[in-house]
């Protein structure tokens, strides 16, 4: 594959004025990342590669809030190319780059890396090495606008938290910002830190090498994850942990890196995160991780979905569904260790899956802790919630931006799963919903769109769901329903915009039946008008006709 812009004659001057090159773009560079958005149209050269290993090895200067080191990112590349192309924000003076051991020329433009050899081509495997240094972006408002948060827990210790889902891995480590495309064979973090703070992390923490005042945490995790879960925090932690024992008999430790401050607190909410646990895996299947961990880190902002490192922030304060203490939060966040760290979607353009499937397992928890009324009522909140401003399928190969705009995919991401149990009954949805979370074809290494969970739903019902999918995730329509009275105590309902034949539940003047409604509608005998959908599975208008 050719470079179309960076041709040869750029190679001479790039290794000439490399050490000015990397001098003047910290200071010339415009250091705004507001508008960054990670996903959205696959450059054609990172279409070329498989990311298969990252390795950050990062020294964290907490008092002048720098970071300094290196990442190696191993890939496999499927055709040969003269340009590798590497994601990372201007923040940073990149002072080395080699690609399979040889030094390797660089434009840093744009947040992108433009990584070229004038020797020969890249092709099959390439590990490739950046030096790098600079001041990370401060987030603004974490975790939905990202980058570093500095701060102190309120005992003055040092406290740094790291979100970056809108922005990308890119924040603060080289690396190809798409969600199409994870790490293979895993990540490597090794994170060095004043000797007084911890350092939590995603996978197993291999060891802690410490010396000269300082400590250098190994983390370790051996499956494929987002970029951006691939993060750390720091803090005055305590360690805190109780082993669990998985739906399949498997042990894993349930991990919490609590502010050594709030130790207080730490027993309990183990206790609601093995609870939790149980009601996930019932719906979902066995925990995903569970040859590593189950962990949970404190942190300054709410909380994030983060792999085996979900972070937490409520200073622990609790609702109650029934007899039962609860957090919708830390369920939630809990939730995307199903719902976008093993099924993950292809593009963010199918952040619904995600986002609305953790949302309604939310719905799930409230069922298990309160019965039929607490489900109800999460139920009508989120259907409350919705706005109708944007379809929740607006197209493909989105940014995150795009998708999170003023769409509805997490209430009525929720609702749709509500009103596709109705359609389809218990029977079929429940062990569908837990074959999507749980089958080979749709966790870990692969990844999903709306028309995967679409084919895998209409086979397991037999019957083509394609218009239900449609009407729900690519318009911001309800269903129109007329009631006429044609008659003595007789009433003609009808779906004005029909697509397909619906359930439809039906309450007269005797009794509450459920009905099948097709393109002509249904004639119904009723002493008093009839009641369409009393107990809310769809989305709708009714209108009284004359």
């Amino acid at each position: 594959m050719s470079r179309k812009f960076y041709c040869q004659s750029y190679l001479g001057l790039l290794f000439g004025l490399l050490t000015l090159t990397a001098a003047l773009q910290l200071s010339a560079q415009d250091r705004d990342i507001s508008k960054l958005s990670s996903g959205g149209k696959l450059h054609p050269l990172q279409a070329n590669m498989d990311m298969r290993h990252y390795t950050l090895s990062l020294s964290v200067d907490i008092t002048n809030h720098t970071i300094k080191g290196y990442t190696e990112v191993e890939m496999i590349l499927a055709k040969k190319t003269d340009t590798i192309l590497l994601d990372l924000i201007n923040h940073y003076s990149v002072s080395a780059i080699t690609v399979n051991g040889e030094k390797a020329a660089f434009e840093h433009v744009n947040h992108k890396l433009f990584i070229t050899s004038s020797s020969e081509s890249f092709l099959g495997k390439a590990v490739v090495r950046i030096n790098y240094s600079g001041e990370p972006p401060v987030a603004a408002r974490p975790p939905w606008l990202g980058g570093f948060t500095w701060t102190q827990d309120r005992s003055g210790n040092p406290w740094v938290a790291i979100n970056c889902q809108k922005e990308g891995g890119r924040i603060f480590f080289p690396c190809k910002d798409h969600p199409s495309d994870e790490p293979n064979e895993g990540v490597d973090m090794f994170i060095t830190v004043p000797q007084n703070l911890v350092v939590a992390g995603p996978g197993l923490l291999q060891n802690v090498n410490t010396r000269k005042g300082s400590s250098t945490y190994h983390w370790k995790t051996r499956y494929t994850i987002s970029n951006y879960c691939i993060l750390f925090n720091i803090g005055k932690y305590k360690v805190v942990q109780k082993d669990f024992t998985t739906i399949n008999n498997h042990i894993v430790p349930i991990v919490f890196y609590v502010l050594e401050e709030d130790t207080a607190q730490a027993a309990k909410l183990i206790e609601l995160k093995a609870r939790d646990t149980r009601i996930l895996e019932k719906y979902f299947g066995e925990y995903p991780w569970y040859k590593e961990k189950i962990g949970i880190s404190e942190v300054p902002n709410s909380g994030m979905e983060h792999q085996t490192n979900i972070t937490f922030q409520n200073k622990f304060t609790y609702t109650r569904i029934g007899d039962s203490e609860y957090s919708d939060n830390l369920f939630h966040e809990y939730a995307h260790e199903w719902w976008a760290n093993k099924v993950t979607n292809k593009d963010w353009a199918h952040m619904w899956i995600q986002e609305g499937i953790g949302t309604y397992a939310e719905a799930l928890a409230h069922y298990e802790l309160g019965g039929q009324a607490a489900y109800d009522r999460i139920i009508s909140a989120h259907r409350r919630g919705i706005k109708y401003k944007k379809p929740m399928v607006g197209g493909e190969e989105l940014s995150e931006d795009e998708t999170y705009a003023f769409t509805d995919i997490y209430t009525k991401g929720s609702f749709f799963m509500h009103s596709l149990r109705f359609l389809i009954g218990d029977d079929v949805f429940l062990p569908t919903l837990k074959k999507l979370a749980t089958d080979p074809a749709y966790t870990y290494d692969n990844f999903v769109t709306t028309n995967d969970v679409e084919a895998l739903f209409s086979k397991a019902a037999g019957k083509d769901l394609k218009p239900f999918f449609d009407f729900y995730m690519r318009t911001t329509d309800v269903l129109d329903f007329s009631i006429k009275e044609t008659g003595y105590q007789q009433y003609t309902i009808k779906l004005n915009n029909f697509f397909m034949p619906l359930p439809l539940e039906i309450t007269t003047s005797s009794s509450k039946d459920r009905h099948l409604i097709g393109k002509e509608g249904i004639r119904i005998q009723s002493a008093t008008p009839p009641l369409i959908d009393a107990n809310g599975y769809y989305l709708k208008k009714i209108t009284m006709l004359p």
